[in-house]
């Protein structure tokens, strides 16, 4: 099928300096320099460091369309590289669409991200809305039983604290399958996982302070691990996931008391750790007075997760459990199982720091989901709707690819003909939106390969369509260097 010609829209672009105020502008240029943090001397040209260390950002939503990046001077300034590096890294994002140029005013995040979405878009990791389910009917006749029941104007009014016990029953019984009985006393209600990092990494390390991570990770944790101002150092990996002497080295080497991991269908590897292997790097952690930060927003859509590391060493990791990847992406709700014995205030102050609470409506109607089955209903949808997908992406993409029967994305490591930026910008050129491994290293030896999202586009057939033309694009060695 011929992948159709994308049409410009008939309204006229607005001009970008009636996008973005020069007031604004000028307040946010220091406030943006806050994305970036350190070059590694022996991770690459350092211009396509600061390209992918900006496309973390804006995917972290550290950056938004229209702020104001800081002056290429100043900004080569704060790297201690030349000028010429910084400019080179510019003009790579300006060929991105990342970035636009008001000659005199400066640089800013493009808005045409937003407004040019790529049409074929492999690059964002949402559920895939399950066939059989009206979730638009699932949303009415939830709300509707909620106001029914409750008081319309309390409901809308602040809620502080860590959700109310009945929500924290609901989390309770959301992860009982994978996580057995937890008291409700040692969970709270957040509004999405993104919050709760920043948060967790407000309360349990301070700016200078390192945190150990993956090799590849979550973008939107190294942004949060940035914006706190932490060194990152990776720990060493290989095909089962983080090593157990890695980490010991790591953390010894470094000093660092934080270790922030996502131990099932890992984003973006696909990686789930074995049980063996989670059992070591708990024995180490312990031996290390490390504290574990689980972010685990995959094991119930699994069905086949080992133990969660909150189970095993639940004395030090803080478990973060989001239901927006799973259900549907505009439910920021997430639970987070504090460690027996922490400290739930401190946890709650950084918390509302952060976000004061998370927006009640979507809350309480998380927690009658739960209650009904609704919830694991939709889930279910959720996992059959996925497991077509990677079936579907196993027949076409090159045999290379790492996936897993239940997981929203797949990693696709590049045939040696092929960089991961130079097939970027092939797939970008014929109307693809997939993510280079630059978004999610942490530093050291960046893969030539590309995580590729499945759940974004509706259509089972026009997924079928963009997976056959990347796939044709990774195995045609004639298209490298168009």
């Amino acid at each position: 099928m011929a992948l159709a010609r994308r049409v410009r829209p008939r309204y006229a672009m607005p001009t970008i300096a009636a996008m973005y105020g020069t007031d604004r502008a000028m307040a946010e240029s220091d406030k943006a320099i806050r994305w970036i943090g350190r070059l590694d001397p022996v991770a690459g040209p350092r211009y396509l460091q600061i390209v992918a260390q900006l496309e973390q950002a804006v995917a972290a939503g550290q950056l938004r369309p229209g702020d104001r990046l800081p002056p290429q001077r100043k900004l080569a300034d704060h790297l201690a590289v030349d000028l010429t590096t910084v400019t080179r890294a510019f003009g790579e994002a300006r060929e991105r669409g990342l970035i636009d140029a008001v000659t005199g005013r400066g640089s800013f995040i493009s808005a045409r991200q937003e407004q040019e979405r790529p049409p074929l878009d492999l690059s964002m990791t949402i559920p895939p809305a399950p066939k059989g389910l009206r979730l638009g009917e699932l949303m009415q006749r939830g709300i509707a039983e909620i106001l029914a029941r409750s008081d319309a104007d309390q409901l809308m009014n602040y809620h502080g604290g860590a959700g109310s016990l009945a929500e924290r029953a609901a989390g309770a019984a959301w992860l009982a399958p994978l996580m057995g009985p937890v008291p409700p006393q040692r969970l709270a209600v957040v509004p999405g996982a993104q919050t709760a990092l920043s948060a967790l990494l407000s309360l349990l390390a301070r700016p200078g302070d390192t945190i150990l991570l993956e090799p590849l990770t979550y973008p939107g944790l190294i942004g949060a691990a940035r914006q706190h101002h932490l060194g990152i150092a990776p720990v060493a990996a290989d095909a089962d996931g983080p090593l157990p002497d890695a980490l010991d080295e790591a953390a010894a080497r470094s000093g660092a008391r934080l270790f922030a991991l996502t131990p099932t269908l890992q984003n973006p590897t696909c990686t789930t750790l074995p049980e063996q292997r989670r059992q070591e790097l708990v024995a180490v952690a312990r031996r290390r007075d490390l504290i574990l930060i689980e972010d685990d927003p995959y094991s119930l859509l699994a069905g086949d997760a080992p133990t969660p590391l909150a189970v095993l060493a639940s004395e030090r990791t803080w478990h973060v459990a989001t239901l927006s990847k799973v259900l549907t992406p505009g439910l920021r709700t997430a639970f987070v199982v504090m460690p027996e014995g922490a400290d739930s205030a401190a946890f709650l102050a950084a918390l509302r720091a952060t976000a004061l609470m998370p927006a009640p409506l979507m809350t309480a109607l998380a927690a009658h989901w739960i209650r009904i089955g609704a919830a694991k209903d939709l889930m279910d949808g959720v996992r059959r709707e996925a497991a077509e997908r990677q079936i579907l992406a196993r027949g076409i993409l090159p045999a290379t690819m790492q996936g897993h029967p239940h997981a929203l994305h797949v990693w696709q490591p590049l045939p040696a003909h092929w960089d991961r930026n130079s097939l970027i910008e092939r797939a970008r050129t014929a109307g693809l939106g997939v993510m280079a491994a630059d978004a999610f290293s942490t530093g050291g030896t960046t893969p030539d390969a590309i995580r590729i999202a499945l759940g974004a586009i509706p259509e089972r057939a026009r997924l079928a369509e963009a997976l056959g033309l990347l796939a044709g694009l990774i195995r045609d060695e004639a298209q490298v260097g168009r």
